[in-house]
This record gives C-alpha cells, sequence and structure tokens, in this order.
C-alpha cells in the first residue's frame, strides 16, 4: 500500500467532511493532531498507517456535534477505509482508537491499549491546552453561548461521563475539569515533555484572567 496516495485520499475526505464544522475541531484541528502525532511518532516507533489514519479521521463526526452517538465516527471512519481498500485489521484498530481516545471516553470503560492510541491521544491532548487549548476552549464555549466565567458556580472535580457530557458549565470551569488534568494524563515521553510547558502557560493565563476580572492587572 502507498502511505502516500492514502494520506492525500483521507486528507481530502477529512477537508470535505468537516467543511464548515465548529472552529474548534475543524480541519486545521485534525492537521495539528496529525502533524503532532507524527512528530510523537518519530520518537515512540508506533505504526505509521495507523498512526496516520487515526490521527486524520479522529474527529470526522465528534458524538458532541451529532446528538450524542459514539459509534458515528468508528462508522464513517470504517467506510471510508473500506472504500480506500485498507486492510480489515488495520480499520478495526483505527476504529478503536476513535472509540477511546477522547477524555470523555476516559471516564468510562477502556478496553482497548495500543502505543497507536497512545500516541494519537497525547497529540489530540496536547491540542487541547497551551495557547490553542485555551483558543480552542473559548471558541467551543462561544459556540455553546456558555458565559465566561461565574464565581458563584465552582468547577465539578468528579463528574461521571454521562455529566461531562452533558456539562453546561462556565468555560473557565472547563481548565479544571479537564484541561488542567490532560499533563497528568500523557501517555508517552514525548508528550509529557510537550504538555509541561503548555500546561504551565495555561496556570499563567488563569492568574491573569482573575486578576483582569477583579481590575487589578
Amino acid at each position: 500500500m502507498d502511505l502516500d496516495i492514502i494520506k492525500e485520499k483521507t486528507i481530502s475526505f477529512v477537508k470535505k467532511t468537516l467543511e464548515g464544522a465548529e472552529a474548534g475541531h475543524d480541519w486545521f484541528h485534525i492537521e495539528r493532531v496529525y502533524k503532532t502525532a507524527l512528530s510523537i511518532n518519530a520518537k515512540e516507533n508506533g505504526d505509521l498507517l495507523i498512526v496516520t489514519l487515526a490521527a486524520l479521521l479522529h474527529d470526522i463526526a465528534d458524538s458532541k456535534f451529532n446528538n450524542g452517538d459514539e459509534e458515528i465516527g468508528p462508522e464513517i471512519a470504517g467506510r471510508f477505509m473500506q472504500s480506500a481498500g485498507i486492510p480489515d485489521d488495520i480499520i478495526l484498530q483505527v476504529q478503536q482508537i476513535i472509540r477511546n481516545l477522547s477524555y470523555k471516553a476516559s471516564l468510562g470503560q477502556i478496553n482497548f491499549f495500543s502505543r497507536e492510541l497512545d500516541i494519537v491521544q497525547d497529540a489530540d491532548r496536547l491540542d487541547a491546552i497551551g495557547a490553542i487549548g485555551i483558543a480552542r476552549a473559548f471558541t467551543y464555549g462561544g459556540f455553546k453561548n456558555r458565559v465566561l466565567y461565574d464565581p458563584e458556580i465552582q468547577p465539578d472535580l468528579n463528574m461521571s461521563k454521562e455529566a461531562y457530557k452533558n456539562s453546561v458549565s462556565p468555560t473557565i470551569n472547563h481548565f479544571y475539569e479537564k484541561l488542567l488534568r490532560l499533563k497528568d494524563l500523557m501517555k508517552t515521553g514525548t508528550g509529557k515533555q510537550i504538555a509541561a510547558q503548555r500546561h504551565q502557560f495555561m496556570l499563567l493565563y488563569l492568574d491573569q484572567f482573575y486578576a483582569e476580572w477583579e481590575g487589578v492587572s
């Protein structure tokens, strides 16, 4: 199989499918995750075809934009890969990565583990923290018309998977409910190194945010 041909077919399919997507989950998000996954994979030595397909297809139909349907993404990705002539064993692995990649999936039962999942998951989580992670959080909060911050609403640090899926909390709460936790959830050595700096940037941002909120900076 020619990896370059498969990659170009997949990129074309993803770009077309995600036209008009919410800005935090659009083609540019996919591209960033793909590039980061390749960088991590260069050191972590996963299967390049699986990493490429999983990174490019991981958000082809995010459940939060599809009435909570957690199978629509793997199904759409599977149909595409079948049409592209990808072997069944590769398709199944990529589908399992898509099913188990998200933060909310980690709040439930995980029954699939692989080096490629670790690599693509770290790449996806890295895009959720740091400067771009902050931008994505507020973009999605605006998309859902959520308040920036409400001092009367405390973060829920013990949410179940269902509670997390249905949360409507202020965007600042999302930092504590998810983003600030991701550094310690990285699986690869490469991911942990990158996450440390991005995590620190978010802490500095929050300090500045609260200072400005109180009118003292």
